[in-house]
């Protein structure tokens, strides 16, 4: 068995991998031709993720000119800790204030933006919030990913 297949993740591993990580970088296409490289919080959203973010920011820019991107997250320090997960995604940009509201209560409740506060003055935050946003779905075209922890010290 090679060695890229001894460390690649199966699908559940790469679901649970996405649970536990909070930051994805994420990389769209720059006019000039260069990629723009952007770090995000995200929530998981079947096999990809799910994001909201400002309208008018370069990334979604880019993404209304070309709707694909490519995601990172990654961990670890040392060698035998190095676990991540890379995919290519086609990228749906919501624009659906409701939808767009969704992904940022499941945003505000995973990253506990509001400090911990419920209610219908956190649901008013949320949706002028939303407002602003639109929302980014990113699912995986083709996925890469890695684990050295599964080489047990052996390289």
């Amino acid at each position: 068995m090679s060695r890229r297949a001894q460390i690649r993740m199966t699908p559940d591993e790469v679901r649970a991998y996405l649970d536990e990580q909070r930051v994805i970088s994420v990389a769209t296409m720059s006019p000039n031709g260069r990629p723009h490289l952007a770090p995000l919080f995200y929530v998981p959203h079947g096999d990809g993720v799910a994001t909201w973010t400002y309208g008018k920011s370069q990334k979604v820019a880019n993404l209304r000119r070309l709707p694909q991107a490519t995601v990172q997250i990654e961990s670890g320090h040392a060698y035998e800790e190095l676990r991540g997960v890379s995919f290519e995604a086609d990228v749906e940009i919501v624009t659906d204030t409701e939808r767009v509201f969704e992904i940022g209560s499941a945003m505000s409740a995973r990253y506990d933006l509001t400090g911990g506060a419920t209610g219908p003055e956190v649901d008013g935050f949320l949706r002028a919030q939303a407002a602003k946003r639109v929302g980014l779905v990113f699912t995986p075209t083709k996925i890469v990913s890695w684990d050295h922890a599964k080489l047990a010290g052996t390289y």
